[in-house]
Parts: C-alpha cells; structure tokens; sequence
C-alpha cells in the first residue's frame, strides 16, 4: 500500500529538481537521426525549442532561457510593424498541428542597441514573457555557454519547424525536425563569408545537406561536453548563410559566449534578473530566501495519509 503513493510522487520531485539543459523525458543516446536533410525530433529530446507565432503562423524558433525569457535572433524581430502582443510563443511540444498548446503572451520585445540589419552583426534579441513558463519534462530552460567556453564540443544539434527543402517554400515541417552539427573552423569559414565578424560562429556537415533554413531563424545550436548528453549548453543562436542544405558549406551563428553579460544585464534591467536559482523554483513558489513558511501542497496530502495510518496500523 506504500508503494502507490511512492511512485505518485516521483514524477513530482523530478520535475522540481530540473536543471538547464537537461532532458528527463527523452531517454536513451542521441542517434544521428533528419530541417534540411534532417529527421524527426523525438518528444522531450529539445525541451527548450519554442515556435514563435504570427497571426498563429510559425516565423522564427527561439530557445526557453528562463522563466520569464525567450532567446532568439534580432532579426525575427526586426519589424517595425509589429507589437509584442502579436507575437504567440508556442513551449512544450514538437507538434504545431496539436489540439493541446501550450501558448504565452509576450509583454516586451528587446534588440541588441548595436545589432546592424546588413552585416547581420549581433544578431540576437529577448523575449519578456506576459506569465511565467511552469518548468516539466517538456519545458526546460536551456543552459547558457560556460564561462570559458571549451575549447571544443563534443555533440552539436539544431532543430526548428523550417523548410526541409531549400527551393520548396511549401516544405515547411509541423514537426520539429533535428539534425546534427558540427562547427567549423572561424578562419576557413571566414574565407567563404567575407563579412563574418568575431560575434559570428560557422557550422554545417561535412559532404553532407545538412543545415538550417528559413523558418528556423532564431532557433538554438546546442552543444554538449561529454558522450553522456546530460547536460546542454547554448552555443549559437541560427542567424544566416548563403544558402540551405549546400554541401560543405556551413551556416553562420550569433556566438552566445559573447553575450551572456548582455543577457545578464538586459534581464535585470528589465526587472526579471537571469538567474540559475530561478531554474529550480516552480514559478508559483516563492524564492528559496523567502519567509513564506513551506507547507504540504495539498495533492499531496490523500497520498500522505493513508502512509501515515497503514504506518500507525503497523506499528500499533
């Protein structure tokens, strides 16, 4: 009779020990699986992906940085005509066909001050939220690069919901859709893209059509430091390139490792500091400083009791 209410609460004290990064829901190795070239993504492998909406049509991807916060690239936001309440983020699901969304309002809308259209120099923007994001298996905030970044990574993914074909603008996937990264070196990416600046990092796959394509803009390049795939960090944010699904030759990148003070500042700023603390805090509690006395949630407590009196019973 103990073990009933045991397994109730399991799924419950994962979900509060989430962290950046990580994946509970998908189990198992990633395998090279298919956006251009790519495969399905499978559920809870991006936990982090959202879609980002107009008139409830997918634009752009953007990658859950925190409660409050939406990562993307500027220029998905570079419209001068649009206003934040227009916008619709799409969290926890790979499907866009789903009867069961989940969609957040956006309260404000926040460019890099030196972000240049032509260059595409600095190309990374935020979202604030209008409510918290409540984390689970299917929503978690992705990791931030560490400071010093590696020297190298081992494991490099996109995904987004863009176009699988480069010349069918029709091609565009209601499911996500993943495919493996690798990046390239700065000094040989810069001999094919003369404009690419130090903010900028290049990846693709060698001999081979991998790449990211329109619509899936703004969408984060994951990286990870071991084998095991247990923790993910945010490498780039998908900014341009020359084309989609050309073999060898790479897409380009906002290189986030230059930004995480930028991050950091506008956040607290805007009144919604970044912070690792708030990742594992449910958005309905208060902060671990608080005062507020803890007590029992309530769903908590028809399992408790009968543990308590089969207990009593036992011990009587």
């Amino acid at each position: 009779m103990l073990l009933l209410p045991i397994l109730l609460l399991m799924p419950h004290a994962r979900a509060a020990d989430f962290g950046c990064g990580e994946r509970p829901v998908f189990e198992g190795r990633t395998r090279y699986s298919r956006i251009v070239g790519g495969m399905e993504a499978e559920e809870g492998e991006f936990p982090w992906q959202v879609s980002i909406q107009v008139a409830n049509e997918h634009v752009c991807g953007g990658a859950i940085l925190s409660t409050w916060w939406i990562l993307t690239a500027a220029h998905c936001l570079n419209f001068e005509e649009i206003a934040p309440q227009e916008l619709n983020i799409v969290v926890g699901t790979n499907d866009l066909t789903s009867p069961h969304m989940e969609i957040k309002q956006v309260t404000s809308i926040i460019l890099h001050k030196d972000y240049k259209r032509v260059s595409m120099d600095n190309d990374i923007g935020l979202l604030l939220l209008a409510s918290p994001i409540e984390f689970n298996g299917l929503k978690v905030p992705i990791c931030l690069p560490p400071q010093p970044s590696p020297v190298s990574w081992r494991q490099c993914w996109v995904a987004g919901w863009g176009q699988t074909n480069s010349t069918e603008k029709d091609s565009m996937k209601s499911d996500l859709m993943k495919v493996p990264m690798v990046i390239t070196d700065w000094k040989e990416c810069s001999k094919l893209f003369t404009k690419l600046t130090k903010n900028m990092l290049c990846a693709g796959y060698q001999n081979a059509s991998y790449d990211a394509c329109q619509g899936d803009s703004g969408g984060p390049l994951v990286c990870t430091t071991d084998d095991s795939g247990s923790k993910w960090y945010q490498v780039g944010i998908i900014s341009w390139g020359k084309s989609c699904g050309q073999k060898d030759t790479p897409g380009i990148y906002t290189l986030l490792a230059k930004y995480v003070r930028w991050i950091k500042n506008v956040t607290q700023l805007e009144g919604r500091p970044y912070s690792l603390k708030e990742m594992r805090n449910s958005p309905n509690q208060p902060p671990q400083n608080s005062r507020t006395p803890a007590s029992p949630t309530p769903w908590l407590l028809p399992c408790l009791l009968p543990c308590l009196l089969v207990r009593a019973v036992f011990n009587w």
